[in-house]
């Protein structure tokens, strides 16, 4: 189990995360596109394109952040090991996937043209390609949860089985 000052701390993390996410869709967002007014005309069109990646690729971090919570709550009241685990984690899974196609929609955003450098746009991709490796590691953990449902569903079995022979 879970420490209680395990789970205060996490949960003090995954708040200010949560408040600092929220502070930047509702402060740094409007900021960041108020200063996009001083775009060059042919680098207009990318204002509309950039500001939505910033935004859902800021609400895919929400989404994590909220499912990690349910689950560190399911941990600490015993229950992570059931079927409904498995659907915060497969929602982990497909927002870290969609902040990965994000981050490579921004990397073919600022790949034409001569503002941004092919070296740039290079380490963008490999950022994708990074998160994407984090959307295999959880999807690894969550084959581990089954594994261990399993273990635990058969473990439950065989202590009947025992207490009916006893």
């Amino acid at each position: 189990m879970m420490g209680k000052l395990t789970v205060l701390g996490l949960r003090g993390v995954l708040v200010a995360l949560l408040g600092g996410s929220l502070f930047t869709q509702l402060v740094m967002v409007p900021l960041l596109n108020a200063d996009m007014n001083d775009l060059r005309p042919e680098m207009a069109y990318l204002r509309v394109p950039f500001l939505t990646i910033v935004v859902l690729g800021i609400v895919a971090a929400q989404v994590v952040l909220v499912c990690v919570w349910r689950l560190v709550s399911m941990v600490r009241r015993g229950t992570v090991f059931s079927p409904t685990a498995f659907r915060y984690v497969d929602v982990v899974i497909g927002a870290v996937v969609a902040a990965a196609l994000l981050v490579f929609a921004l990397a073919v955003l600022l790949a034409p043209g001569e503002p941004v450098p092919p070296g740039m746009v290079l380490l963008i991709c490999g950022g994708a390609v990074a998160i994407l490796g984090v959307a295999l590691v959880v999807l690894v953990l969550r084959m581990l949860l089954a594994q261990a449902i399993a273990r635990d569903v058969e473990a439950t079995r065989m202590r009947a089985e025992l207490d009916e022979v006893i």
